[in-house]
């Protein structure tokens, strides 16, 4: 009999997270600890911007600017390529709406990868996305690529979903609850306007292409663990990321 995959499993009581006791019961067996960690770090800027939007508009303006992922000023802000998978728009259908996802796919994939791994997994696809957003600015006709600025956690959620597919597809699991959950996300750059679809497109295939490397028996990496696995093919994969990043980057540098 197959296993069905679970969209939103048990969540953690305030208390159990941050408890610090309770928090290394979770590490040990594999509990969702970076996945909740993303999530906590994720909202409580969020609550800042709201706060800052309220109290002193400027300065929100000038935190979100520096926080932003803009291609033109990348040479100039590069912590922008990090930093942006960490902000959301200051109102709460975005937050919401990102975060729900992460709690869906994230705690079994951070079971089955572990905890360092599953970060790996998550930064590079956000990378991913960082990348295709900087494609788009050199081969946009007009040059208006450059100057968009974007946030949000899409791109590294959309290597997450890339990942499920990839391996629970293959460990023959029923994922028909997060191939729906997947077709909403797909639709919403036709649904909402403004949403950065490119992002989701470099997610989906950066986060595809390590969960396969990955999963598939290539003899140079048979019998290997997962970890060593996982530097074997993410460091040369950041490295590419990297190298066409800076390609792209060549006309504003």
């Amino acid at each position: 009999m197959s296993q069905r995959f679970r969209l939103f499993p048990n969540s953690p009581s305030a208390r159990e997270l941050f408890d610090k006791d309770a928090l290394r019961r979770e590490w040990r067996s594999g509990g969702p600890v970076i996945t909740q960690t993303i999530i906590v770090i994720c909202v409580a800027i969020w609550a800042v911007e709201i706060i800052t939007r309220f109290l002193f508009p400027a300065l929100l303006n000038a935190l979100l600017s520096l926080g932003m992922l803009t291609p033109a000023v990348v040479p100039h802000y590069p912590w922008t390529l990090i930093t942006s998978m960490f902000l959301h728009e200051p109102g709460i259908f975005h937050i919401l709406f990102n975060m729900l996802t992460l709690w869906a796919v994230g705690p079994m994939m951070e079971y089955l990868l572990g905890h360092w791994r599953f970060l790996g997994m998550y930064l590079l696809s956000g990378l991913g996305g960082d990348l295709a957003l900087l494609l788009w600015a050199r081969f946009y006709p007009g040059g208006s690529g450059w100057v968009v600025s974007v946030y949000g956690a899409s791109g590294a959620l959309f290597g997450l979903f890339a990942a499920v597919l990839v391996t629970y597809r293959r460990r023959g699991t029923d994922i028909t609850s997060m191939m729906v959950w997947m077709a909403i996300n797909f639709a919403m750059p036709f649904i909402m306007p403004g949403i950065a679809w490119q992002a989701h497109v470099g997610g989906f295939v950066v986060g595809g292409v390590y969960a396969l490397l990955l999963t598939t028996r290539i003899p140079i990496t048979r019998g290997s663990s997962l970890t060593v696995r996982s530097l074997v093919y993410g460091i040369p994969l950041l490295i590419v990321i990297v190298a066409i990043g800076a390609w792209c980057l060549i006309p504003v540098m």
